[in-house]
């Protein structure tokens, strides 16, 4: 496989197998450098499992890999001098405060005493974690620690920094932080490469997103091209009665000849449609059923609707208090 220096990261056939269960069948992936990178996936599709093979922390079964030009396999310690992670739960010490801990890690990565408590002082204050830096992690509230956590990866910046599903049990405003952070990384010329289970964090921050399911991707692109994939458009049905939802589901799947989709407050419906037509004859089967409408729509699909298409499923459930 070619260098690729245009790509971050360029892989081809990337297999891993725990027994009898293949977490990973076969994925390519190029990644562009500079670019917010999603992959996409519910939970247990392998993508977490994929970015571990790229950290050098599981070994692939086949396929190889080349990160910032080093070869997975010939050069691992080259791809670890490149790259940064932060998994999915803050690798921290509770009991040391934010500043104790990012010291204590610089001095790790061969920074002396003054450069050590420098650095972390530089990465206080890029995360807006300065008045915080005195107190114990174990004080420190969800946003707080995340945002702690991704500053730990950033002692040394890296060339590629892999985000593993990082909002994850955060509340809406620490989220909006966080993809704030994730932003500016991005325009620094960090690569980032995340997972996420929720398709309005792939559609807010990723230039591309690869959408993988039980270990094989099954489709890649910007936000708009995955969209297109449904087709022309989506109708969206609001019935009066919500105990009429499930005859406006059964209804928009026979005239539409799609799955019908219940919204995530479960208080409309919303089917693809490959034209005004169809969706004026779905209108006026509903009718015909007796359904009152209280509201209707055609639009383009979302990222909800375009994971529906595509694996047969609905995108991950928003925890309480989620937008």
């Amino acid at each position: 496989m070619t260098d690729g220096q245009d790509f971050a990261i360029r892989a081809r056939g990337m297999v891993k197998r725990f027994g009898a269960t293949t977490a990973v069948a076969g994925i390519d992936l190029d990644v562009p450098r500079g670019m917010i990178f999603a992959i996409l996936g519910p939970n247990g599709a392998g993508k977490t499992t994929l970015l571990r093979m790229f950290a050098t922390l599981l070994t692939p079964d086949e396929g190889e890999a080349r990160l910032m030009g080093h070869d997975l396999r010939a050069d691992p310690n080259g791809v670890r001098c490149a790259i940064s992670m932060t998994g999915q739960f803050a690798s921290l010490d509770e009991d040391l405060t934010g500043r104790e801990n990012l010291v204590m890690l610089a001095r790790l990565w061969g920074f002396r005493g003054a450069q050590a408590k420098a650095r972390a002082e530089a990465l206080l204050a890029a995360f807006d974690l300065s008045e915080a830096g005195g107190k114990q992690v174990k004080a420190y509230s969800g946003g707080m620690r995340r945002r702690l956590d991704i500053a730990a990866s950033l002692i040394v910046t890296p060339g590629i920094l892999f985000l593993d599903e990082p909002t994850t049990g955060l509340d809406p405003s620490a989220r909006a932080g966080v993809w704030t952070l994730i932003k500016g990384l991005a325009q620094s010329g960090v690569t980032v490469l995340l997972t996420t289970q929720y398709l309005e964090e792939a559609d807010q921050l990723a230039g591309r997103i690869a959408v993988i399911d039980h270990g094989r991707k099954i489709a890649e692109g910007t936000s708009r091209e995955l969209k297109a994939q449904t087709g022309s458009g989506v109708l969206h049905v609001t019935p009066v009665r919500d105990a009429d939802l499930d005859r406006v589901a059964q209804v928009l799947g026979r005239v539409a000849g799609a799955d019908p989709q219940r919204s995530a407050e479960g208080g409309s419906v919303s089917v693809p449609v490959v034209d005004a037509t169809r969706a004026n004859a779905a209108l006026s089967a509903l009718l015909a059923e007796g359904v009152e409408v209280g509201d209707f729509r055609m639009g383009q699909p979302s990222l909800d609707e375009v994971f529906f298409a595509l694996t047969g499923k609905p995108g991950a459930p928003r925890q309480e208090g989620r937008p």
